[in-house]
């Protein structure tokens, strides 16, 4: 008999397990069997990274957490995308103007061109960063080096603060 063979039998003997901590950690069910395939198809793969006479159900359950924590990241990174100059221009309301006044106040209109006119390449940058995104994100998700975010970032904000300045 092949090493995959109590292997395979462990993982299997293990669904229950898993899909009670799935349960716990989702709180639903059609989301607790999908975590719970995809553990047992991350196990499987990684049959080789399992050391013998180690904790088998504590291995399990780590690789269940971690996908769940991954996949929760992602899912959260993906919802605070900026879609649209409407979006950031909420989202730069609070930055760039000063409403308790009605001279301080720059109209969301205006705000919203000045994104809209700035070239994509700076655009779309400055939006993820205003939304909350990481520079390392940034530059994960747009294939761009880190610097390269930075440096768009800085240009953008300088500009703004150039147009923005007479209106404060």
């Amino acid at each position: 008999m092949s090493k995959s063979s109590p292997f395979k039998s462990s993982v299997l003997g293990m669904q229950g397990n898993l899909l009670s901590f799935a349960l716990k950690l989702t709180l639903n069910k059609e989301e607790a069997q999908d975590l719970v395939q995809d553990t047992t198809l991350k196990a499987l793969r990684n049959e080789d990274k399992f050391v013998e006479n180690s904790n088998f159900k504590g291995w399990m359950l780590t690789i269940m957490r971690n996908i769940f924590i991954n996949n929760y990241r992602k899912s959260t990174r993906e919802n605070t995308m900026v879609e649209s100059a409407d979006e950031c221009e909420r989202i730069c309301m609070a930055q760039f103007s000063d409403n308790e006044t009605p001279e301080g106040a720059y109209s969301m209109g205006e705000i919203s061109d000045i994104i809209a006119a700035m070239p994509a390449d700076y655009r779309e940058p400055f939006s993820m960063h205003v939304a909350g995104y990481k520079y390392e994100e940034i530059s994960e998700k747009l294939s761009m080096p880190l610097g390269t975010v930075k440096s768009r970032i800085f240009f953008t904000r300088k500009r703004l603060r150039e147009i923005l300045k007479d209106y404060r």
